[in-house]
């Protein structure tokens, strides 16, 4: 467990630490000399059980705010320290803000230097604490009178903190850890601490440092200020780094992650909630200062249902980040105005990409609503997710920080489809299935003498913002229920049919023997002769013989027949598998045939989109065509 400090500066925080465990969590020489908390510091209690309740000791001074907040982050136990002498004062409220607003699980009061106030002002000093909890709508687990200096109230405190108990949770998620140092030690080398927020780590386990984009591994691990093999969610851990990264290139705020994460995000809609303390109105487009973890960053927030919030007050909004955060849903931020005086609001991350357009639509609100209220419900926010769009797989796990175990929970629990990495909700996939077909039957009006289209011309005609995996399987599908027929790799709907009439059937008997031998690709002229059929006739043929797919105009007036292209289609891929590549010379030797016949082949499957051409090299682009 770890608990945090809090209260205003000279209040006796780090001297009722010391008091407590016997440490100093002052580190600093400037600190030291000042007397004064500048940056976090850290000590221990250890516990019956052999383990250790880990305190964050947070700055009280107005003007390291920042890093007070950086010590808060992901801890769900406070003590807030009031001095007897001095009583409720302005960061003893503002710590008490921020402390309401990252609502923690339980808040311990102590009123501390009891023994430079008699019995009455201790007294005064007690209810005066009561009443600005009040203000804040908090309740303490307890309230105690302390003197660091006498012990007196020493061991009650003691006793009444190793009595609290927390829960882990959030162990079942990714493994996710704020970095608020980075120091090496020698003979062990880089060691990095923060607060757990999320998921186990052991030894030996391979992760992702955010900042420099780099993989790294546990060497070695410190929970709580002991050795451990395993660490997990709500404790403070210390881990040795094996990797090639050193210690300047670690900074406060970056993250150590199970696996590498998407690229930050500089926009974010969140539900707003206000101090309740707060003396002004939260204006549209204000700018603020955003605290999220250990990092700190400055953006502007823009009012999404009406153009102030006033104290109390919840809203939607959208933050607009000057630095991009890498953040989850669920994250809370914590906002102060742009002079960094006041603390205005906690955000509460529901959406880490929202749209371009249409944030203020009423049925885009109503759908923030709803995620806000589904909350840390995995499959609600996914139900939600589907209603509106596919659902990227890849940043549903990030966005929820869901293992590889808990996402395919997730997926069995939920009726839906799943192609490649996307997921669709069973209606959405049916509607469209549903404009595909719609896509086909009017491709079909349009050019009735085609058969129909390629797999990849059917996806670019009706269904271009879905992936090549997605479309793929709606085709199979449609196949396999019988609504989408294929002839010879060309799809088409079933009722759709090209056939020769008689007089035209009779005609193609006397030209198909000309296809008989492989790699032959005779000119219209040279049939017409052979047969001794009009040229004009001839031509007009085999156009529809090629529409029928017997054969294909590799140029203009040239045609090979199919079973040839199918060959020739097969050493394509082949060479691609050995080569890499496909080009003029490997194929012309491949085929036995000349060097301009091999140029209009490949060309030809480059016009079909079988491959695509980079330079002189064909490369398969829709390898299934001609299969």
């Amino acid at each position: 467990m770890i608990i945090a400090t809090a209260g205003h500066v000279d209040h006796g925080k780090t001297a009722l630490l010391h008091a407590l465990t016997g440490t100093d969590a002052d580190r600093l020489p400037e600190e030291k000399k000042r007397g004064m908390t500048i940056d976090l510091g850290y000590a221990y209690l250890p516990t019956p059980d052999g383990g250790a309740i880990g305190f964050i000791d947070v700055p009280g001074h107005e003007r390291f705010l920042g890093n007070m907040l950086a010590g808060v982050g992901g801890v769900r136990h406070a003590l807030l320290v009031i001095a007897a002498d001095d009583g409720v004062m302005p960061q003893t409220r503002e710590h008490l803000a921020i402390l309401q607003l990252l609502r923690l699980d339980s808040l311990t009061v102590v009123v501390s230097k009891s023994d430079l106030a008699g019995p009455e002002a201790l007294e005064r000093a007690m209810a005066a604490a009561r009443r600005t909890l009040a203000e804040h709508s908090l309740q303490a687990a307890a309230l105690l009178p302390v003197s660091a200096r006498t012990g007196a109230g020493v061991d009650a405190l003691r006793r009444h903190l190793l009595q609290l108990r927390d829960e882990a949770v959030g162990t079942e998620r990714r493994f996710r850890l704020a970095i608020d140092r980075a120091f090496t030690i020698s003979g062990a080398g880089l060691v990095v601490t923060g607060t757990a927020w999320s998921g186990r780590v052991g030894v030996g386990d391979a992760l992702w440092l955010s900042g420099r984009d780099a993989a790294v591994r546990v060497r070695g691990l410190h929970v709580q200020n002991q050795p451990a093999r395993e660490g997990q969610a709500g404790q403070r851990i210390a881990l040795n780094l094996a990797g090639d990264v050193d210690k300047q290139q670690i900074q406060r705020g970056d993250w150590l992650l199970a696996q590498a994460a998407p690229e930050p995000a500089a926009r974010v809609s969140v539900r707003l909630r206000l101090a309740p303390a707060l003396h002004a109105a939260l204006c549209h487009w204000q700018a603020v200062h955003v605290h999220h973890a250990a990092s700190h960053c400055t953006g502007r927030v823009a009012l999404l249902e009406r153009p102030q919030l006033h104290p109390g007050d919840e809203g939607l909004a959208e933050l607009s980040l000057d630095r991009p955060l890498h953040l989850a849903d669920g994250d809370r931020l914590i906002l102060r105005d742009a002079g960094a005086q006041h603390t205005l609001a906690c955000a509460t991350v529901l959406e880490r990409q929202p749209p371009t357009r249409g944030k203020r639509h009423e049925d885009r609100l109503a759908h923030l609503r709803a995620l806000a209220a589904a909350g840390a419900d995995d499959a609600e926010n996914l139900r939600l997710r589907l209603g509106r769009q596919a659902v990227s797989l890849t940043e549903l796990a990030w966005d929820r920080q869901l293992s590889e175990a808990g996402l395919e929970r997730l997926l069995r629990a939920t009726p839906l489809r799943v192609a490649g990495q996307h997921a669709y909700a069973p209606e959405h996939w049916a509607d469209l299935q549903s404009q595909l077909l719609e896509r086909l039957a009017a491709l079909h009006l349009q050019q009735p003498d085609q058969l129909g289209a390629s797999r990849g011309r059917a996806r670019r005609l009706a269904l271009p913002q879905e992936s090549e995996a997605a479309v793929n399987l709606m085709i199979d599908q449609l196949l396999a229920e019988g609504r989408l027929a294929n002839t010879r790799g060309w799809l088409h709907l079933p009722g759709h049919v090209l056939a020769f009439d008689a007089e035209e059937a009779a005609l193609w008997r006397r030209l198909e023997p000309a296809f008989a031998e492989a790699n032959q690709a005779p000119w219209v002229r040279e049939l017409a002769a052979t047969a001794g059929v009009e040229e004009e006739a001839a031509r007009a043929l085999l156009r529809k013989a090629a529409r029928l797919g017997h054969v294909h105009a590799v140029v203009r007036d040239r045609y090979l027949s199919s079973a040839a292209i199918r060959d020739m289609a097969a050493g394509v891929r082949q060479l691609n598998q050995d080569a890499g590549y496909a080009d003029a010379a490997n194929f012309r030797d491949q085929l036995g045939c000349g060097r301009k016949l091999a140029i209009q082949i490949l060309e030809y499957f480059d016009r079909c989109g079988f491959t695509r051409r980079l330079g002189d090299r064909h490369l398969l682009r829709e390898a299934r065509l001609f299969d």
